[in-house]
C-alpha cells in the first residue's frame, strides 16, 4: 500500500503540473482517488505515463545494476558506456568482469501491481468512455504486464505470476506469499497476456505507446527466448533443486512449439511495417534508420526531450572529447564485432602488414551497414577526422604476428600518453583521437560507436543531456531476425533466407543462398544488425554460449601505426589496450532471487542453482 501511495503522489504531482499552467490556486490534496484517475482519458494517460516510464526498456540510460537506489533505467545519468555490449564483447570499456550477472535485485512487483490495479479498476468506469476505448486500454495493460514479466523471467526463470491486486492487511501474510511458477508456465503466461493484447489493442498508437503490433513483436521475442532456453538450456545447465522442480529450465521437447509461436507472431507484422529505405545511399540510409522519427521500421520507441528533463548523452559519450562540447567516450567496438562482417584484409600473404597511404583506405569495399555502425580510423564526424594511431615506428620490418608477439618494451615503436607528444617535433604520435593507455577517453580498439550518433548536430551543441534521439525498442528488423531464427530452428530455411536477405540487401551486403542459411549464419546476422542495441548479452545467455564465448576471453582491436621512413600506415590486430579478461560462470544464465525477497517470502525457495 505504501508503494501505491507513492505512485499516487507522483500522479498528483503530474496532474497538478499539467493543470497548473492555468490554475495556480488549486487546493492541496494528499489522496488521488480512482475517480480522478479513471474518470477521464487525461487521468488514464497520466497513470500510464508512469507505467511506461518504469517499463524496463534497456535504453540509452540502461545500467544493469542501477545507481543510487534508482531503478536500472530511471536514474538520469550520462555514463552510457556502462553498456551491456561492453560486458560481453561488442565493446570494451574501462571496467572489468561481468557485473551484470551478479544479481542486482530487479523485482518490479510494485509496478506490476499498478498494472493489475488498472486492469481491475478501469472496467468500473466504462460509462465514461465511448466505443472500444476501454477494451483497447485493457489490451495495452496486458502488453505492459507481459513486458514487466518478460524482464523478470529472462533473469530469474520461474517467478510468481501475480495477476490480481494484492492488499494488506486485508489479506494475510501467508496469502501474499505467492510461490514461484515454473519457468515454462511463466513464458506461457506472457504469451497469454500478449494474445489478449493483440486481440484488444488498436493497430496504431501515438509515439511512445504500444499498439497490437508491439504486442506481436514482444511475443516473437519472448517465444524465441523460451524456445532457445528449452533447446539449448537442456544441453548446458547447472544442476540444482530449482532446476529439478522446473523453476529454471524448460523441457527440450517444448522447444519447437515455442519457436513456432515466435515465428507465427512475427508473421503478424508482415506488410504492416517495412525496413527503412528512404535514402539512396545505403550507408546514409542505415544511419538514418536510427535517427528518422518517421521510420516505417519503428514499432515502439521511447522518446526524450530537454524540457522533459530526460534527454540523454549518447552523442557526447560515444564520441571523443575532441568532437564534443563536453562529455567523452569510454567504450569502444571490438575487432571481433567488426569482423563479424568478414576478416579485414590487412596482412599480405607473406605475413607482413599491408601498407596504406591513408588509414581510411581500409573502409573501401566494406559493407555500408558496417560503416554505418562503427566509425573507422580516417572517417569523419562533425567535420573532424578520427585521427587514430597507436604509435609511430621509425621503420618496420618483419611479420605482423612476430611483432605483436613481442612485449611492448621490445618493439621499436613510439607511443604517447597524450595528444601533444610529437615524433621528431613533427607528427603527433597518437593523433587527435588515440590510442593511449593513460586515459579512457580515446579509443582502445581503433574504433568508435556510430549507431545512434546524430551526425547532423554541430559540435557546439553536443553536450551531456542534450541528445533527444529516440530509442527504438521494437523495430521491424528485429522481428525479421526473430522470424528467421525461429524458422531455421524449425526447418523453414527458405523463409529464414528471405528474411535475412531483406536485411542484407538493405545494408548493402551480398545475399545468402538457402544452403548458406544455418543457425550460426542467422545468429551472426542478428549480432551484426542489432549491435549496440542491448540484445547480444541476452542472446548469448539464451543460446547458452556465454560460458564458451567469455571463457577467459580477451578482445582485440585493430591498431594503426605510422611507419615514418616509409610515410605509410600499417594496421595490427592486437589485444585492446584496456587488457581486460572476460569470464562467465554457467550459473549466471540465471540470476539469484534477491535475498530480501527470499526473506519476505520463503515460497520463493529454492533459489536458483549455485546461489
Amino acid at each position: 500500500m505504501k508503494t501505491l501511495h507513492k505512485f499516487y503522489c507522483t500522479l498528483i504531482a503530474l496532474l497538478l503540473a499539467v493543470s497548473s499552467c492555468h490554475k495556480l490556486d488549486i487546493k492541496p490534496v494528499n489522496v488521488l482517488n480512482d475517480d480522478q484517475i479513471f474518470g477521464s482519458e487525461a487521468g488514464i494517460n497520466t497513470y500510464l505515463a508512469q507505467v511506461y516510464r518504469k517499463l524496463p526498456i534497456e535504453d540509452f540510460s540502461y545500467r544493469p545494476a542501477g545507481r543510487d537506489g534508482w531503478g536500472f533505467n530511471l536514474h538520469h545519468e550520462w555514463e552510457h558506456f556502462w553498456h551491456l555490449g561492453a560486458g560481453c564483447g561488442e565493446m570494451v570499456g574501462p571496467w572489468g568482469g561481468l557485473d551484470f550477472a551478479g544479481g542486482f535485485g530487479y523485482w518490479p512487483y510494485a509496478d506490476i501491481r499498478a498494472v493489475n490495479y488498472f486492469i481491475e479498476t478501469l472496467p468500473r468506469y466504462s460509462d465514461k468512455y465511448v466505443g472500444n476505448k476501454v477494451n483497447e486500454l485493457l489490451g495495452e495493460a496486458y502488453f505492459l504486464r507481459a513486458y514487466y514479466y518478460f524482464a523478470l523471467v529472462k533473469r530469474y526463470g520461474g517467478i510468481p505470476y501475480i495477476t490480481v491486486v494484492q492488499n494488506f492487511p486485508q489479506q494475510t501474510v501467508e496469502e501474499l506469499q505467492v510461490p514461484r511458477n515454473k519457468e515454462e508456465e511463466c513464458w506461457n503466461f506472457i504469451a497469454e497476456d500478449l494474445d489478449k493484447a493483440w486481440s484488444m489493442m488498436p493497430e496504431t498508437s501515438v509515439s511512445g505507446r504500444a499498439n497490437k503490433y508491439a504486442a506481436a513483436a514482444l511475443k516473437s521475442r519472448a517465444m524465441l527466448y523460451a524456445g532457445s532456453i528449452a533447446k539449448y538450456g537442456s544441453l548446458n545447465f547447472v544442476e540444482g533443486d530449482a532446476r529439478a522442480q522446473g523453476f529454471v529450465g524448460i523441457p527440450a521437447d517444448k522447444a519447437e512449439d515455442f519457436f513456432n509461436r515466435s515465428w507465427e507472431a512475427a508473421k503478424l507484422l508482415e506488410a504492416k511495417y517495412s525496413l527503412y529505405q528512404k535514402e539512396g545511399d545505403k550507408e546514409l540510409n542505415y544511419v538514418m534508420t536510427f535517427l528518422d522519427n518517421n521510420s516505417p521500421e519503428n514499432i515502439l520507441v521511447r522518446d526524450y526531450s530537454v524540457p522533459g528533463n530526460n534527454a540523454h548523452s549518447w552523442d557526447a559519450t560515444f564520441s571523443p572529447r575532441f568532437m564534443t562540447a563536453d562529455g567523452l567516450s569510454r567504450a569502444y567496438p571490438t575487432l571481433e564485432l567488426v569482423e563479424r562482417w568478414g576478416v579485414l584484409n590487412v596482412i599480405n600473404p607473406d605475413g607482413t602488414p599491408k601498407r596504406y597511404d591513408d588509414v581510411v583506405t581500409l573502409t573501401q569495399g566494406l559493407e555500408p551497414r558496417l560503416l554505418a555502425t562503427v566509425y573507422f580510423p580516417g572517417t569523419t564526424l562533425r567535420g573532424l577526422k578520427f585521427d587514430v594511431r597507436r604509435g609511430i615506428y621509425p621503420s618496420f620490418s618483419g611479420t605482423a604476428a612476430a611483432e605483436v608477439a613481442k612485449p611492448d618494451n621490445q618493439r621499436n615503436m613510439f607511443t604517447a600518453s597524450g595528444q601533444d607528444a610529437k615524433y621528431n617535433d613533427e607528427m603527433q604520435i597518437i593523433g587527435m583521437t588515440g590510442i593511449s593507455t593513460s586515459t579512457d577517453q580515446w579509443t582502445r580498439t581503433g574504433f568508435y560507436v556510430r549507431k545512434y550518433i546524430d551526425f547532423r548536430r554541430p559540435q557546439s551543441e553536443v553536450g551531456l543531456f542534450t541528445s533527444t534521439t529516440h530509442w527504438i525498442e521494437f523495430r521491424y528488423a528485429e522481428v525479421l531476425l526473430n522470424r528467421a531464427e525461429a524458422a531455421v530452428e524449425t526447418g523453414k530455411t527458405e523463409d529464414a533466407m528471405n528474411c535475412i536477405n531483406l536485411l542484407r540487401t538493405r545494408g548493402g551486403g551480398a545475399t545468402l543462398s538457402q544452403g548458406e542459411v544455418t543457425v550460426e549464419s542467422v545468429r551472426n546476422e542478428r549480432c551484426k544488425e542489432l549491435a549496440f542495441e542491448n540484445h547480444y548479452w541476452w542472446d548469448i545467455r539464451r543460446w547458452r554460449t556465454a560460458d564458451v564465448i567469455l571463457n577467459n576471453q580477451r578482445f582485440k582491436g585493430l591498431l594503426p601505426y605510422y611507419v615514418y621512413d616509409e610515410k605509410k600506415f600499417i594496421m595490427l590486430r592486437e589485444q585492446e589496450t584496456f587488457g581486460r579478461n572476460y569470464n562467465f560462470e554457467k550459473r549466471a544464465y540465471y540470476e539469484p532471487i534477491p535475498g530480501g525477497e527470499l526473506a519476505k517470502n520463503p515460497n520463493l525457495y529454492p533459489n536458483n542453482p549455485n546461489y
